[in-house]
C-alpha cells in the first residue's frame, strides 16, 4: 500500500485509515516508542512481548517454561484489551535465545492454544531486551 503514514493515520489517494494504539496495565508498558498494540480495522498487531512481570516491570526469573507463561498471560491480557482473545490470534512469532528450549516453548504455547492453532515461525536470535530468552509477537482478527 502506497502513502505517507503521520499522525497516527495513513493517508492514500483520499482515504484515510485510522490507527488505534491498544493499551493495558494487565500487560507490562511499552519500553521503548511502540504501542503493545495497534489496531487497523479488524486486525490488531500485538507489539512483542517479553516475560516482564506487569506490577513490577521487572523481568521473570525461573525456567523457560515460568518465563513463556508470563509472556503468553501478557498477550492475553493485550488481546483482552483490544476486545479479543487469544484463539483470535492468527499468527505468531516467536524468538527464543537458544532453539534447545523449542520443545519447552511449544509445550506451554500448547496450554493456550487449541485446533486451530496459529500460524507462527519460530527463530533463534542472538538476544533480546532486557536479556529475556523468549518473545512473542502476533496478528488477531476480530470477529
Amino acid at each position: 500500500m502506497r502513502g505517507n503514514a503521520y499522525n497516527g493515520r495513513l493517508h492514500n489517494a483520499g482515504s484515510a485509515m485510522t490507527r488505534t494504539p491498544i493499551s493495558t496495565t494487565d500487560a507490562p508498558a511499552a519500553i521503548g516508542p511502540y504501542s503493545q498494540a495497534v489496531r487497523a480495522g479488524n486486525t490488531v498487531y500485538l507489539s512483542g512481548q517479553i516475560p516482564l512481570d506487569p506490577s513490577t516491570g521487572q523481568l521473570v526469573t525461573g525456567d523457560i517454561a515460568l518465563q513463556t507463561r508470563r509472556v503468553f498471560d501478557n498477550m492475553k491480557a493485550v488481546c483482552a484489551a483490544s476486545g479479543g482473545r487469544m484463539d483470535q490470534l492468527v499468527r505468531i512469532g516467536i524468538y527464543v535465545t537458544d532453539l534447545a528450549n523449542f520443545a519447552t516453548v511449544n509445550a506451554v504455547m500448547a496450554e493456550y492454544f487449541e485446533a486451530p492453532f496459529p500460524a507462527r515461525s519460530t527463530i533463534q536470535v542472538s538476544a533480546l531486551p532486557r536479556g529475556a530468552e523468549v518473545e512473542v509477537d502476533g496478528i488477531l482478527v476480530l470477529d
